[in-house]
Order: C-alpha cells, then structure tokens, then sequence
C-alpha cells in the first residue's frame, strides 16, 4: 500500500511538472522574452503602444531608457508630405546599485494582455517592473516594485527631440514647444503648419522622498514608483478647422492627473480588459511545436532550419498585437506603425500608397480588429479636399489621387502614383464587405469611392478599338510611364466593380453605376505574355530575369478578386508563372505579400516557404531593396531597415491559408501547407460578417463552426465540395 502511495505521489508530482511545462510551452505563443536588456532600439527594445501613445522600452538594469511617440508628430503642410517625429526618451536612472551582480534576468512582452515586464536579482533584492499604455486611461504607465524597503534610489529625466523647454517640478516633468522650423530635408520649403507639443511625466512614489532638482525628478529609498507618461500635439484631423485644436496641455495634464488619482491595479484590469476584447476574438493552434527559450534564440533556430509553429503563430499573434497597440481612436499605423526613434525617419516613416499602407490594413478585418481599421478610413477622409485641389490642377479632372508619398495635412510627394487612392479604396469597400456596416458604406466609403471613380472616368483614354486604358501609367516602382500598365487597368476595374455594388447596396446613383459598369466592362483586361506571364504592361516586355521587390501587375489576383483560380484559371496560372519569375528571396514587405499571393492561388506549401524566409533573423539595418527582408531579435520586420508592413502582411498571409472568402464564397483550408497537419483557428472573419472557426487533422478538415452576425446565404467551400447555406443572424451553424 505505502509503496502504491508512493508510486501516485510521484506520478502526480510528474503530471503536475508537465502541466508546468506545457502551460510554460503554450505560453510561448503569447510572450516575446529575453535574457539581457536591448542595446540597439530597432532591433532589440519592445514596443507598447495605446493607439495613440507609444513606447519602446530597453529594461536596463543601471538605466532603462523608454523612447516615446506621439501619433500627429508630423512635420509638414498641404504641399509636402513633411515626417513623421520621434518625440523624446524617458530615462530612469538607478543609484546604488553599481557593479552588483545581476541574475534571473527576464525581459518580456506578454502580448496576451499587451504589459510588458523586467525582472531581475540584484544585491539579494527581486526588482520587478511592469510597464504598459492603456487605453482607457489614454496614459502609459510604468510600476517599479521591489522586495525590500526602500530599495529604490535614483532620478528621472525627459528628453525632447526638437530642443523644447523641459521643466522639472514638484514630481512632475514637462516638455513643451513648436514645430516651426523643423524639415525632412535641408532642400524642403518651410512648412505652412507647425504643430505645438506637450510631454509630461508623473512620478508617483511609496515611501522614501521624491523632489525636483537639476532638471530631474530625485527619488531616494523609495519602495514602489509608479511613473505616467503622456504626450499630446495640437492636431486636429480636420481641415476646415485648419488642422489645429486645443493646445495639448490641458487633455495631457488632465489625463495624468487622472490616472495618478486611481490605483494601479485597476489602471492595469482596465488596459488588459479593453485590450481583450480585441486580442481574445482570434486563437490560433498549428500543432504542438514550442519552445522555452528566448524568442532571439528561438527565431536563430528557426533560421537554422530548425521550424517551430509554436513561433510562427507567435509571429501571427504579434501581428495583432501590433495592430491594437498602433491603430485605435487616432491616426492609422504609419510605415513603422508608431514607433519611430528619428526627425528623419527612413521613408519619412509616412503613409505610402503604393502597396504599404494597404498592406498594413488588409489583416485588420480578417483578424477580427474591424475597430482597428476606423482610423485609416478617417486620415482618407481627412485628405479629400487637399488631394481634390492639387488633383484637378494636376491633371484637370474632378476626383482625386495621390503621389508615393503621403502626410497627415493632406501633402503628398514624390512620384504620381495615380492609382493609389482606388487601391486605398479597394481596403475602403473590404471593410464594408466583412462588416456590413451600411452607415459606413454610405457617410465615409460610398463618397470617397465615388470620387475617386470620378477621377478616371475623366482620365481614362479610349484605344482605336473603344477599348480604355489609363494614360501615362505607372507600375510601381520600376518600368516606363507608358499607357495602359496593368497595375492601373486591374486597381480601375476594382474600383468600378466595387463602386457599382456599393452603389447597388445603396440603391443609389442608377445612371452613374450603369455608366462605371459599361467603362469596367471595356477596360483593357489582363493580358498573357510571350513566355506564359501576366504582362506587367500592354506592351509585352516581361523580363523573366526581373526579380523586382514589387508585385504591381498581380494586385488582381491579391488583394484583388479579378482573378481566381475558379473563375480565371488560365490569368491564374499566368500570375503564377510571373510569380516564380520573380522569386523568393526580397524584401520583408515583399515576402509577405508573396505569401498571400501564393496562398490565392491555393499553394500552401510555396506559402510556407515563404514563411521560413521571412521568419529569418536578419542584424543589418541598412536600406537593401533587394534580399534582406526578414525578423529582427524583437521581431519587426526587416525591409531592412524596420518596415511594419511585413508584420501585418505575414498576419494577413496566414489567415488567407486558412480561410478565404474573396471569390463569393467561403473557402475553409484554401491553402493549408503539409507542415500544418493539424491544428486550429477561432475567431477569423469572412466577407459577409461572418466569423469562422476551424478545425483540422491530418490535413482534413474536422469541422468549421459559423457564427452569423447578419442574415445571409452563404457559399461554403472545402476542397471540390460547396455547399450553400441560409444562415441567420446569432444561429451557429456547423459544417463537417
């Protein structure tokens, strides 16, 4: 008996360390974590961010550093783009406990509940911090425990990025001042608009003493400090009001002082509760591969060819992360989303539109963050008048469009882009078609796709045969401006399409939609080429050596519907060979639209390929516009330099492995590779405002489960097998 009660004893004792390790496996898919501070912020330092606010912290021992952003910090006016600003740094600088050993070191992003957390032993304390930029309480908020008394000596210090007046007192820190004077360039004419900005600290502290000396905020054997950051311009995202509103000190004093005034666990239940509801729509399991080491190591293996699902749905998941953190109740996620740590930024860290921005946004609703999109539509909405105005003495038409480059008074540079503004509407008349939003469709998408339809009615030109062409076209960002490129006939035919279906929703504007319904039908369509391509241009010039970053002539098969493997296959089979021409190897951004690309067109294995290129870790963040695209050790994108596009668009990639519904109807398991055989997904979303979960073993298909938001008839697709179901609003429906 009493060996029996040993023997269940230690069994339970194993059982219990195995659930230990499996919930520490499992939460490898929710942490990014690491054994040593960051050194280098574009690499190494983790990013939080509220939508509007955001940080990147280092977790140094001796000295943290957290590099802050503001999302209008933008240089510029309605004639150039101008830049995006990195505001300033907080430093928190701790006395005392120089040359002490460190141990049990961690520093880790839960993105789960989006708190990021430094732990370490120094001189026998455990000092732990938790850091995190909430929401509801519109602040960041930084909590310093220890466990000893009074172990907490050092200073506070804020920097400012543009030479602003920085004040320290009491236990408070400001920075404040104006944009004037500030260019992305020495070449660039004085801007019109120069914002004026405000950054406050907070420094709240248990026990001890805290006071205001040399420019700092002293504190000395404290026991807890809990530090607010918040930041704020006088921006507005209304042009009639000429851009400007309140001056920022009063909403970032009185949103300091009222996240002081409550405690931090309820500042903390509040940011992980909002931030849920959003997170916690989408899960993801592709097998039981994890791992318990350091994400840097964990991505270095990876590279080695060592594959792990447990990362890649940890990449997928930081996707999503990513995207709450930069795109909520402000401006949407710009080039590096929010975070930016220069006044001269790579690309401006701006708005591009001739596949980046888009990009950014095509996760958005089929991970389940429709909110997340709001922003985006806003900024477009915001710019119509300024794009309208240098539209029509650009080219003499009504409508309007875009250069390359983009701002957030309106201004855009760099090259014409003409078809720019109809893909931005295409990510315009997707979120209508996955959330069946019809005040959406008719106050903000319906006017903006109308215009912009507007510009190439006047545009287009006729051939000899009636055929219409766009003239002087563009196939970003490499060819000749020549008549008819095939980047701008398929955005045309997109935006028409979609227009006359909003139009059709609405039941409005008969004789406009039948007149884009006849010029759609007699655009010059996709055309094969010599060697079995889908021409890039009218002309057939194709180089099969061409490995170009940009994918221009294959917007129609993704993120496009004009081609598909079902209605189209032989403009199908043509982008896949333009497709392998172009190869594998590129950009982070590129891979990861290569990778939607294949899933389109239902190859799951070359997308996962795909995906082991760009889960690469890469250390160079010099420019390559060729061959250097993959993760840095924090796991942003690697153009190289960081570049979120390629975060977003790998997010997008897997959910269009997995569900598909662009070709009027539902398609469970499109493109699911031999390396996910089983797993599953909860929480995707379809056109039709419809969420799906999945499941699958063996690489079939076990069962998919519908959830309705609105009555509808829908087609549902498993391999060779269709089935249509009338499904109703709230009325789950399961499909074996």
């Amino acid at each position: 008996m009493k060996h029996k009660q040993r023997w269940l004893k230690s069994l339970f004792a194993c059982a219990a360390w195995v659930l230990v390790l499996r919930a520490d496996a499992a939460g490898t898919e929710s942490r990014l974590w690491y054994d040593k501070p960051a050194s280098n912020w574009e690499k190494e330092a983790l990013p939080i961010g509220n939508g509007r606010l955001g940080g990147m912290i280092f977790g140094g021992v001796e000295r943290e550093q957290i590099q802050f952003n503001e999302s209008s910090l933008w240089i510029g006016d309605e004639k150039d783009t101008g830049a995006y600003q990195a505001f300033g740094d907080v430093f928190i600088d701790f006395s005392g406990q120089t040359n002490l050993p460190t141990t049990n070191y961690r520093r880790e992003l839960d993105i789960s509940r989006a708190i990021h957390t430094v732990a370490y032993t120094r001189g026998g304390v455990n000092f732990r911090r938790q850091y995190f930029a909430s929401h509801p309480a519109n602040v960041m908020v930084l909590r310093l425990t220890a466990n000893k008394p009074g172990a907490y000596s050092g200073s506070v210090l804020l920097t400012d990025m543009h030479n602003g007046k920085i004040v320290a007192d009491g236990n408070r820190l400001t920075s404040s001042g104006s944009l004037a004077g500030y260019k992305f360039e020495d070449t660039s004419p004085t801007y019109s608009l120069a914002l004026d900005y405000e950054a406050q600290v907070l420094v709240v502290h248990d026990g001890g003493s805290v006071k205001a000396a040399d420019g700092r905020i002293i504190f000395a054997g404290v026991n807890s400090l809990t530090i607010f950051i918040n930041a704020g311009t006088d921006y507005l995202n209304e042009r009639q009001r000429g851009w400007r509103g309140e001056h920022p000190h009063a909403p970032v004093t009185t949103q300091l002082n009222a996240a002081a005034g409550t405690s931090f666990p309820q500042l903390r239940a509040a940011h992980v509760a909002d931030y849920q509801k959003l997170f916690d729509r989408v899960t993801l399991t592709l097998g039981n591969s994890a791992s318990n080491l350091p994400t840097d190591l964990r991505l270095m293996n990876y590279t080695g060819g060592v594959r792990e699902s447990g990362l890649e749905t940890l990449v997928f998941q930081y996707g999503r992360y990513l995207m709450i953190s930069s795109s909520r109740d402000a401006l949407p996620a710009n080039l590096q989303g929010l975070w930016n740590n220069s006044i001269r930024p790579p690309w401006r860290s701006d708005y591009h539109t001739d596949v980046n921005v888009q990009m950014n946004y095509w996760m958005a609703d089929q991970a389940n963050l429709s909110e997340c999109f709001t922003p985006y539509a806003r900024w477009l909405n915001s710019i119509r008048e300024v794009r309208k105005a240098e539209t029509k003495e650009a080219f003499k038409t009504r409508g309007w469009t875009m250069h390359g480059e983009n701002g957030v008074f309106g201004g855009s540079t760099w090259e014409w882009v003409e078809s720019g503004s109809a893909w931005c509407m295409q990510n315009i008349w997707d979120h209508y078609a996955f959330t069946g939003d019809k005040e959406f469709l008719r106050t903000l998408a319906y006017p903006m796709m109308k215009e912009v339809c507007e510009f190439w009615q006047d545009r287009l030109k006729a051939l000899p045969d009636g055929t219409l062409v766009a003239p002087n076209g563009f196939s970003p960002e490499h060819g000749p401006r020549e008549d008819g490129v095939s980047h701008d006939q398929q955005l045309i035919w997109d935006v028409f399409n979609n227009t006359v279906a909003a139009a059709e929703a609405l039941g409005v504007d008969r004789e406009f939609r039948s007149d884009l319904a006849a010029k759609r039908d007699k655009l010059l369509a996709p055309k094969i080429g010599r060697w079995g391509q889908l021409q890039e241009w009218m002309v057939d010039r194709d180089d099969p050596k061409d490995d170009h970053r940009h994918l221009s002539h294959l917007v129609a098969v993704h993120p496009g519907s004009q081609i598909t493997l079902q209605k189209t296959p032989a403009l199908a089979e043509a982008a896949r060979v333009s497709l392998n021409a172009r190869g594998d190897v590129s950009t982070g951004w590129s891979t990861a639209w290569k990778i939607n690309l294949w899933a389109r067109l239902h190859d799951g294995d070359r997308a996962y390929k795909l995906i082991g290129n760009l889960l690469r870790l890469v250390g160079d963040s010099r420019m390559n516009y060729k061959d250097g695209g993959g993760l840095y050790a924090n796991l942003f994108d690697a153009h190289p330099p960081f570049q979120i596009d390629g975060n977003f668009g790998y997010t997008a990639g897997v959910c269009e492995m997995l569900l598909q519904s662009h070709a009027g109807e539902i398609h469970l398991l499109p493109a699911l590779p031999k390396a996910w055989p089983t797993g599953k997904v909860t929480g995707l979303r379809a056109r039709g405002n419809i969420e799906v979960d999945i499941q699958w073993q063996d690489g079939k298909l076990v069962k998919a489960t519908l959830h309705p938001k609105q009555d509808g008839l829908f087609k549902v697709r498993c391999g060779d097998k269709v089935v249509e179901l009338k499904l109703k609003a709230g009325k789950t429906a399961v499909f074996k």
